[in-house]
């Protein structure tokens, strides 16, 4: 899963969330002594959540339909595609508006600018800028959100072509992305009561 689905899987906890936004930013086991209990709870949350989509049945159904052309790659980009079909159906998901959640996340986590890790504060402008919580429900979000990623590849990924992907399959991805998704969602509800 990408941004979107690591903040709203998080719960209404800030330091949740905040962890769990920054979880592929941080090395190491021991969190609680760098970032507190509640930022360390997101950061696992974060870990526990690529595990259990990695190894998800579903998810390798839809990198399946991927592979031949993206390989390795198709993983960052099913995610990429289910972040879409949040964002797009997100009045399936909460009652509070896409503007108005992504707004409210952007403010959490520049609220704890302080102890966000470097990389995290470099792209944060850009993200509120490009406002890409937002944009991921459009095609064209989902466009510069893979083209952004294929620059900063260490080989060649193709990944700004995978739209037309995203396209020519749109209601198979739509149909695994509502299969899976309320699986994880239920995983990570279960997961947040033990904190």
């Amino acid at each position: 899963m990408n941004f979107l689905a690591h903040l709203y899987l998080s719960g209404n906890n800030p330091e949740v969330m905040v962890g769990n936004f920054i979880g592929d930013f941080v090395k190491g086991r021991d969190l609680t002594s760098i970032f507190g209990k509640g930022i360390a709870n997101g950061i696992v949350l974060h870990r526990d959540i690529d595990d259990f989509t990695d190894h998800h049945p579903v998810v390798k159904q839809s990198k399946n339909i991927l592979w031949t052309t993206y390989r390795h790659y198709s993983a960052v980009i099913v995610d990429i595609f289910y972040d879409h079909f949040l964002a797009a159906n997100w009045k399936s998901y909460s009652t509070e508006s896409l503007d108005n959640y992504a707004a409210n996340s952007y403010q959490i986590i520049s609220d704890y600018r302080d102890i966000l890790p470097e990389r995290v504060n470099q792209m944060l402008p850009y993200m509120m800028r490009g406002n890409w919580l937002v944009n991921y429900s459009k095609i064209e979000g989902i466009q510069q959100a893979l083209t952004g990623m294929s620059r900063r590849a260490a080989f060649e990924s193709k990944m700004q072509e995978a739209t037309s992907d995203l396209t020519r399959h749109y209601p198979e991805f739509q149909k695994q992305f509502d299969k899976f998704f309320p699986e994880l969602k239920n995983f990570c509800d279960e997961r947040r009561e033990k904190f």
